[in-house]
Parts: structure tokens; sequence; C-alpha cells
């Protein structure tokens, strides 16, 4: 199928319609700019990747965004709610929303972008990238991690009951999958790097998984990693040496990282050191190309854990500014 070229030039076009995305259209709206959002997947298509029973850490009044209250049953909203939430913030901003169209390559021509993607091509004055970095999980680089029988996302416990389960890691995600799918009946392996749960864990969580690894409920590898994958065992190196154990299924709950290649085609330079952190301006968010912006996770780089929808949704404000001024 060919693709569809836009003549017209924007003067933003935003790649993620997540939360922080959708922020910086309420905000170019307001300005009276010229904008497009390009999403891969569904609308917040991270939200709809994560666990259908997850419930968030931040609080719903923390995550509002365009004047619209965000009402929950209780104080932290779930998942659903979230969907829901951010479907209005839309749907009542009416939002220009393209879905289902992923941005292929990024490029710069004098002084506009051009913008190719599955379903066409676009020119723009400025870019946004708010691209999160849920799309994409921290792989572990062991053989058999591409057997079917391994993920890097989970949805729900029920495929698990009577399983044998490995969860590997040790933060929120891993937590979680190991207490909900234990508590279905599956018998639960966890392997942390760490010599413990993170210590970041959700406070009203952290004794629950602490105790069922005290009493032998659920079984913990600690300072430990997985070396090999295999159909019925898995591989595990501890501080003892190798051992195997039997498995059915592998949840590697192992983070996830930014899209670092689109970064690259535009000449982002990142930190050279662990976090591998995009350059950018802190008071207005551009980055070190003059026209493209950061807003949300991707500015942490490799440190997905400093940004969230709560102190990023400032960063939508701060470019539209920075852009109004150059006009």
């Amino acid at each position: 199928m060919e693709t569809e070229v836009q003549e017209k030039v924007l003067d933003v076009l935003i790649v993620g319609g997540g939360p922080i995305g959708l922020a910086c259209g309420i905000e170019c709206k307001k300005a009276g700019l010229d904008y497009l959002i390009v999403e891969k997947g569904v609308l917040t298509n991270s939200l709809f990747n994560y666990p259908l029973n997850m419930t968030f850490f931040s609080t719903s009044d923390k995550l509002e965004m365009g004047g619209i209250p965000f009402m929950s049953i209780s104080h932290k909203p779930t998942r659903n709610e979230a969907l829901e939430y951010y479907r209005r913030v839309y749907m009542t901003w009416k939002l220009r929303v393209n879905l289902y169209e992923e941005v292929k390559t990024l490029s710069k021509k004098a002084d506009l972008f051009e913008i190719i993607t599955s379903k066409g091509s676009y020119l723009s004055r400025n870019l946004i990238l708010a691209t999160g970095f849920y799309d994409l999980p921290n792989l572990m680089h062991v053989a058999g991690e591409d057997l079917p029988k391994v993920t890097h996302y989970y949805k729900e416990p029920w495929p698990y009951i009577a399983q044998k389960v490995l969860v590997v890691g040790g933060a929120n995600s891993a937590v979680d999958v190991a207490l909900e799918t234990w508590r279905k009946g599956a018998e639960v392996t966890m392997v942390m790097l760490g010599d413990s749960v993170d210590p970041n864990v959700k406070y009203w969580v952290r004794p629950d998984i602490e105790n069922r690894i005290k009493e032998g409920s659920i079984k913990a590898f600690t300072n430990s990693k997985v070396v090999e994958i295999r159909e019925k065992e898995v591989l595990i190196q501890t501080p003892e040496g190798v051992v195997a154990i039997e498995n059915d299924f592998v949840l590697a709950m192992t983070g996830y990282v930014p899209n670092f290649a689109l970064l690259d085609q535009l000449g982002v330079e990142l930190s050279l050191d662990e976090r591998r952190q995009p350059c950018y301006d802190q008071a207005n968010q551009e980055s070190n190309v003059p026209g493209v912006y950061l807003a949300g996770v991707v500015c942490g780089g490799l440190n997905t854990r400093e940004f969230f929808i709560e102190n990023s949704i400032v960063h939508a404000e701060q470019i539209v500014k920075d852009i109004l001024r150059k006009k």
C-alpha cells in the first residue's frame, strides 16, 4: 500500500499517544498550534498493556490533565479507571490522534522534519517524542529467551493455574505477578539480582511478598540470574553454583527500555554512562537537536523510574511555551 503524502506543514508532530502525548496535544490545541499525535497502538497503549488488575502507585488527582477531574473508587486508581479517564480526556478535548500508525523513520531536512509512518508521510516544524518505554522489553539475552513459554508482559493469572512459574525480577511488577499467580495456584519461584526485593516496592505489598518468601510459599533465589531457559527447566546461576529447576512458564519482569532507535535517527545525543540519558534542556525539554523535544519517561534513558505521569505532565506546558516563543 502506498503511503499518503501530507503536503502541508504541521507546527508540531507528537510521537506517542500515551498520557504525556495527550497532555502535549492539549497544550498545542490551547495555543492554536497545528498538531498531530501519532500512536502505533491503541490510545494510551502502554496503559492498555498493563496487567488487568494493576493499581497505580499515584493517586488519581495527580494523574489529572486538561482541567478534567479524575474520579476513582479508591484513593489509587486501577488500570481500567485510567483507561476510561484518558479516553474522556481524548474525547472531551477532541484531540487529533492517529491510532495504529507506527513511526518508521524521522529525519530533518533544512528547517523541517519528515516523518514516515506505516500509513503516511508528514512534514512538521517541531517534533515531540513522548514514546514512553513500555513497548520494548529489557531482554535478559540468554539462550531460550525466545521460547513460547517466555513472556515480558503479564496480563492475568489464569493461564498459570497449577503451573511451575519462574518470575524474573524483584521490583513492583515482579512482586505483583508472583503474588497474583501464587494466589491462583501456581508454584512460584522468583529470581532476583539483589539480595532482597527492591526497596521501592509498594509499601503495602512489600510485607506480603517478604512473608510469603519467609514461609516458603514462594521460593526465591537472591543474588542470582537466569543463564539458560529450556523447554522443561531453567538454569539459574546462584552464589552456590548453577541450579536447574523444573519450569512451565517464565515471566520476565525485567523492565523496559526507551526507543533509542528514533533518537538515533535524529541525532539526539545520549550520555556515555550506564543511564544513556538523552541530552535535553530541563527548562524547555528541547534536545540537542533544535526543534526536537522530549516529554515523559523517555527523558530518563535507561533510568525508567525517574519520570512518571504525575511529574511529566508539566513537560507539555514547558515545550509548547518554548515553541510559541520561537514563532
